[in-house]
Parts: structure tokens; sequence; C-alpha cells
């Protein structure tokens, strides 16, 4: 199987809880994500709204990234998606 490491972000409304993930299966992350397959914070809060990825050619870098994403703060990441997604739509559907 091929993997396609990502970084991204999840939310349950226009700046909402944020949530930031790492997967090398990022459609297959997304639905279970979406199913409440996941248990634990995404669960609890509902984070269903895929509303920034971003694509690695590996895993380690993509886990940096996530690393990095995860220490900045609040309005650095709502800027982050706002420059790629300033509706803040589901991008659920993109992947496919």
């Amino acid at each position: 199987m091929e993997k396609h490491p990502a970084v991204y972000i999840l939310t349950n409304r226009r700046e909402g809880t944020l949530y930031t993930g790492v997967t090398s299966n990022l459609p297959s992350r997304i639905a279970q994500h979406r199913d409440d397959l996941v248990p634990g914070f995404t669960r609890r809060y509902k984070l269903h709204r895929l509303v920034w990825f971003e694509q690695h050619d590996s895993m380690d870098e993509a886990i940096r990234r996530e690393k990095q994403i995860k220490r900045w703060r609040r309005s650095w990441k709502i800027d982050l998606i706002e420059t790629e997604n300033p509706t803040w739509r589901d991008l659920y559907d993109v992947l496919f």
C-alpha cells in the first residue's frame, strides 16, 4: 500500500475548536473522524470538518510539521487556514 503522508486540521465550525493531526492515508483517516471511530478529543468535540491539509514526501517530514503547528498560537493556525480556505469550507470532498 502506497502512503501519502499529510498534516491536517479539523474543526466543528468556523473558528471553533481546532485539532491538528498527521496520517499516512488522509481520506481514510478523515472518514474515521467523521464516523466518530477515533476515540478522544475529536469525537468528544465533534470535529468532523477538514479545513486545512498539507501533503508531504515522507512521514518524518509530516510529523515534524505537525509538531511545529501544534506548538503554534491559535491565531497562527487560524491565519494558516484562512490563507487557503477563507470560508472554512469542508475540504473532505476534494480528497476524492
